[in-house]
């Protein structure tokens, strides 16, 4: 046979004295050659880019995909730092991972890097370190595999893309604006390891449309869509405007009708205040919206602050309350936070959260103010006056907190135990003084008590309860509440008067009075409003008008014409005493005669003169 004839696969020479069943043990455990080129030819030809790379970390091995993937000749690879090529060198938390996988001390390593391909496009690539020899033999390898990874990286930021953003303005939605809020907030640390906040300081201007349902409920969703779109292009161009040297701020739909406009890098509340009224401006101007020109507003708060101490709830819900106070104070404006009216609020909410309970605990007290004849300034009645002896705030008046009871209907519970607790108090003196004249007591009723209870009841238990006489009870109503009341209130009101109870009509003067209506009403007492009074000064070198006089003059010769008395408020100076006197008033109260007080101190004060004791 000629020499071209390829003889057979040579084979490993046995050691002397190695035995046929060694032989074929170490041929079992080595590939052969043919295999070997088998598996290089695969490696070189695998669609998946990949190199071997020694226990320095250079390039022993590229395959072509690799060379492929980076615009490079395979060839000219060999010997480079892996580290570099594929972006780990210049990411430190990368990069320490990837040398332990070269030192033995993890078995692979995987992460996504940017990439720029040498034709300048870039792209994503999932890097992947395993290890493929043992460290101690000095044969660590490790194999680099790099996967192309931009097409699915696209496709989730497509996706991403659409869960962030609203469809139908296309600006962020409500999740997208708290994560940037988030990351603006947050202060990670510097690399000393003392921590630094990320920003100095931090803005935020909180809208909604206002009326926008009506464009909805009146021209339909489509429309209002369109209008919503239409708005969010001008915020953008005002957010743009904004922020052309410092970079736009973030203008985001938080749902319905309501947007937020983030200034990151705020320069303080003047920049906020700018927007704010570019924003107004720009939303006054009317919109063409499918063949409809509309016109619309925004109330927006406006909140400024450093992030130093400030977390994303606290800073939207000062916006959201900045942004009620904008509406409330009558829409179509901006206002800028307020932390004392702020603090005004938070106290609100937390007596209204307790108003309840604080009655059963019996944290409420009575005073009681002196109401004086006249003509011979004899104590004749009292009013009672309701304190409120608050374990955080200290004693508190009735108008820090009897509004509050009037609109959550707490005045009701709050009522009745005033009505109760003065009513014993009325009898408890008449039974200590039998030989003067007894006290009747003045307790005010919110007009809610006449509608949301029954009163008429209420006031027929306590005065059984409490022995006293319907004659000596008084309840004072507001003006507003009883001119023109029709129906119920005016039924219960009279069924009082037909107990013997006596109906008077406090801070009389102030509101549009039918005077033709009072004649029919169950009135017994008017107390003319203390603005009146305070006409009526000499002592402090003030002028007395007569225009007060006058009105006071007519409004008391009417009262008694219709068979009514008439207490004068407000009552501080004996000036104000003597004209008031003469002019026919039957009671006064007021600081002249005594603030109210205790009623260990309207038990001296019976059968004397107040200014006497």
């Amino acid at each position: 046979m000629s020499g071209t004839t390829e003889g057979p696969t040579p084979r490993a020479e046995a050691a002397p004295g190695a035995g046929p069943s060694e032989i074929t043990r170490c041929d079992h455990q080595r590939p052969g050659l043919s295999e070997l080129r088998d598996y290089r030819a695969a490696y070189a030809a695998a669609a998946l880019p990949m190199a071997v790379v020694d226990h320095r970390g250079r390039i022993a091995r590229p395959n072509d995909a690799l060379g492929g993937l980076l615009g490079a000749d395979p060839a000219s690879l060999t010997g480079q730092p892996a580290a570099g090529l594929v972006g780990l060198a210049s990411d430190g938390p990368a990069l320490r991972a990837y040398n332990e996988v070269l030192r033995g001390a993890r078995p692979r390593f995987r992460c996504v890097r940017r990439l720029k391909h040498t034709d300048g496009r870039p792209l994503w690539a999932e890097v992947t370190v395993v290890r493929m020899g043992d460290v101690a033999d000095g044969t660590g390898r490790v194999l680099l595999s790099v996967a192309d990874v931009s097409e699915r990286r696209e496709l989730r930021e497509r996706l991403r893309h659409l869960r962030m953003h609203d469809p139908v303005t296309r600006l962020p939605n409500r999740t997208l604006f708290f994560e940037r809020l988030a990351a603006v907030l947050a202060t990670p640390p510097v690399p000393d390891g003392s921590p630094a906040p990320r920003h100095g300081r931090i803005g935020l201007c909180y809208l909604d449309i206002d009326g926008f349902k009506a464009v909805n409920d009146t021209l339909g969703h489509r429309t209002g869509d369109r209008l919503l779109a239409a708005v969010a292009g001008r915020l953008t161009h005002c957010a743009e405007a904004d922020g052309l040297s410092t970079g736009s701020p973030l203008v985001a739909r938080l749902g319905g009708d309501e947007f937020a406009i983030l200034v990151e890098d705020s320069s303080g509340t003047q920049q906020l205040a700018d927007l704010a009224r570019s924003v107004l401006a720009a939303l006054q101007r009317p919109f063409e919206v499918t063949g409809h020109r509309l016109s619309v507003s925004a109330s927006i708060g406006v909140v400024e602050r450093a992030t130093a101490g400030t977390s994303a709830t606290a800073l939207m819900q000062a916006a959201d309350t900045t942004l009620y106070w904008a509406k409330a104070d009558g829409r179509a404006r901006w206002t800028l936070f307020d932390p004392e009216r702020n603090a005004h609020r938070m106290t609100r909410q937390s007596l209204s959260s307790t108003l309840g309970p604080a009655v059963e605990r019996g944290e409420f007290t009575l005073e009681y103010q002196p109401l004086v004849g006249m003509a011979d300034e004899v104590v004749r009645g009292v009013e009672a006056l309701v304190r409120w002896n608050h374990p955080r705030f200290g004693l508190l008046a009735p108008s820090r907190f009897v509004p509050i009871a009037e609109e959550d209907g707490t005045i009701v519970q709050l009522g009745r135990w005033v009505l109760r607790t003065a009513c014993r108090q009325a009898r408890l003196w008449q039974l200590e003084h039998p030989e003067d004249p007894p006290l009747f007591v003045s307790v005010n009723v919110a007009v809610r008590q006449v509608r949301d209870s029954d009163l008429v009841t209420d006031v027929a238990e306590v005065l059984a309860e409490t022995g006293l006489e319907p004659g000596l009870l008084q309840l004072e109503l507001t003006e507003s509440a009883v001119m023109g009341s029709p129906g119920r209130p005016l039924r219960v009101l009279q069924a009082l008067s037909d107990m013997g109870v006596r109906i008077a009509i406090d801070d009389f003067g102030t509101g549009y009075s039918n005077l033709a209506y009072l004649s029919r009403l169950p009135v017994s007492v008017l107390k003319l409003d203390g603005s009146f009074v305070r006409g009526f000064r000499y002592e402090d070198g003030a002028h007395p008008s007569p225009a007060d006089e006058t009105i006071v003059e007519a409004m008391v010769q009417l009262a008694h014409r219709l068979g009514l008395t008439v207490t004068a408020e407000c009552v501080e100076t004996s000036g104000q005493a003597e004209r008031l006197r003469r002019i026919g008033c039957d009671t006064g109260q007021g600081w002249l005669y005594s603030r109210a007080v205790a009623p260990e101190r309207i038990a001296e004060l019976i059968g004397s003169r107040p200014q006497d004791s």
